[in-house]
């Protein structure tokens, strides 16, 4: 028994791979080791990190809308004995009469309001544009009239109509209405039906026999 356990009956080849054995052991604790070094670089980045973003700059704030400012002009404003300036909006085949005067943003349409009368939000988008890009939203009520044309039309001429009371109303906002291309009567209407043809430019099929 005890020749079993002697060291000189060792093999060398067994002596070998206790000693792979034991470096492998002081191969798993050196990876330890290691790691150490490895948590200490990561919290040395970590810290660099926080002193980066303590130095870097604030990321900026979105800027209000900066408030239209009037060009000075010698244009008298437009009203009528009830505080109210009139104007007539155009497109395609419609025709609105429009009046604003100073309120809360209710726009009334044949009778109607807005929303009645025009169900599609776009639409009623088109209705405030002039309103958004003057930053008179909400300032004012709009009172109209409006015959002719299809839906699209009319909001169309309610829109040319409100611009061009705002013009009356303050004569300042000229400047940015007519930038924006709100002032501009859109001429395109339909083209009239020809004699010959079944619409304004469609013919009839030709046939060679």
């Amino acid at each position: 028994m005890s020749d079993e356990h002697n060291p000189e009956n060792e093999q060398p080849g067994q002596a070998g791979q206790g000693q792979a054995g034991e470096g492998q052991g002081g191969q798993g604790r050196g990876p330890g080791g290691r790691g150490r070094g490895q948590s200490f670089e990561g919290l040395g980045s970590l810290r660099q990190a926080f002193q980066q973003a303590r130095t870097a700059p604030a990321a900026p704030t979105p800027a209000a809308p900066a408030p239209v400012v009037l060009a000075p002009t010698d244009v008298e404003p437009k009203r009528d004995e009830f505080g109210r300036s009139y104007a007539t909006g155009k497109r395609k085949n419609a025709i609105a009469r429009v009046w604003i005067k100073p309120g809360n943003g209710k726009i009334e349409v044949n009778g109607r309001d807005s929303p009645v009368y025009f169900a599609r939000p776009v639409l009623r988008m088109l209705l405030n544009q002039p309103f958004v890009v003057t930053n008179r939203l909400g300032q004012f009520d709009v009172w109209c009239t409006v015959v002719g044309g299809g839906l699209s039309g009319q909001a169309g001429a309610v829109r040319h109509g409100i611009s061009r009371a705002l013009t009356f109303y303050e004569p300042g906002l000229r400047p940015v209405l007519k930038h924006g291309g709100f002032l501009t009567r859109d001429s395109r209407v339909v083209e009239r039906k020809k004699y010959g043809k079944h619409k304004a430019r469609k013919r009839p099929q030709y046939s060679k026999r």
